[in-house]
């Protein structure tokens, strides 16, 4: 992986079939880069359930959209609020939202509760973190199934993409569909296929992978990384485990 020092923000951002374990992947991907600690990691929960938070044991207090919510409850009930003034307010609102653990913050997008578009909000949440972004060496981005609501919530700009399937044929075959709509809607550098979860490499052997998706390796069952989350612990505890040696040789080849 490259040095911290003299580099741009890499932004990786997590994409598959539900239940394919993105979430504790992120988890493990955000253990490895802040275990240097030169190293100033962001982990962004894109996902509604904010099951991130619990794979790395940090408590969740606000979200980006609890955020949203109370400004356009702010605009609907017609409390005026100038241009100046919302960017001020959204700023302050935004570092307070996020939650840190030494060289880790953590920033939730949680859940709309209002509906119908509210585009000039949209556009300055999404601007300020990406300004936030730029703070950190790395920003891990924790998606649900496809990459469209990373590039419509979250950010634009995704330097690595990286997609994520178990040893099924469903699971291949969206992360295949999301490679295909991302090279329409995504402005990436870099995109790999990690199989997760795999029992052995005879099972992955069998895979039928499309050519259009650079393999960066798989990552076996552990049961270690199991039991934690049963237990709902914190993956930033675990010392060692053959998962984690794995997903540090997919990062390898990603940043090689």
């Amino acid at each position: 992986m490259p040095d911290s020092q003299n580099k741009k923000t890499a932004v990786l951002a997590m994409c598959g079939k539900g239940g394919v374990g993105k979430t504790s992947l992120s988890a493990t991907i955000v253990k490895i880069l802040s275990s240097n600690p030169a190293n100033k990691v962001l982990a962004i929960d894109a996902d509604p359930a904010v099951g991130l938070s619990t794979a790395l044991g940090i408590d969740v207090t606000k979200t980006v959209d609890d955020i949203r919510n109370e400004l356009i409850r702010r605009v609907e009930s017609g409390k005026s609020t100038d241009k100046t003034e919302m960017l001020s307010m959204l700023d302050y609102e935004m570092f307070s939202a996020l939650e840190e653990h030494k060289n880790i913050a953590f920033l939730a997008i949680g859940r709309p509760e209002t509906e119908g578009c509210y585009c000039q909000v949209n556009h300055i949440l999404k601007d300020l973190i990406a300004s936030m972004a730029n703070n950190f060496d790395y920003v891990v981005i924790d998606g649900e199934a496809g990459i469209e609501q990373v590039n419509r919530r979250v950010m634009e700009k995704v330097t690595h993409l990286i997609l994520v399937s178990d040893a099924s044929r469903k699971g291949i075959n969206v992360a295949q569909t999301i490679k295909k709509v991302s090279d329409d809607v995504v402005d990436y550098e870099k995109a790999g296929l990690i199989l997760n979860r795999l029992r052995n490499a005879e099972e992955r052997d069998k895979l039928l992978i499309p050519p259009e998706l650079d393999c960066l390796g798989w990552i076996p069952e552990d049961e270690t990384i199991r039991s934690f989350d049963i237990e709902g612990k914190s993956i930033l505890e675990i010392d060692e485990s053959p998962a984690i040696a794995a997903v540090e040789n997919c990062l390898n080849v990603m940043f090689s």
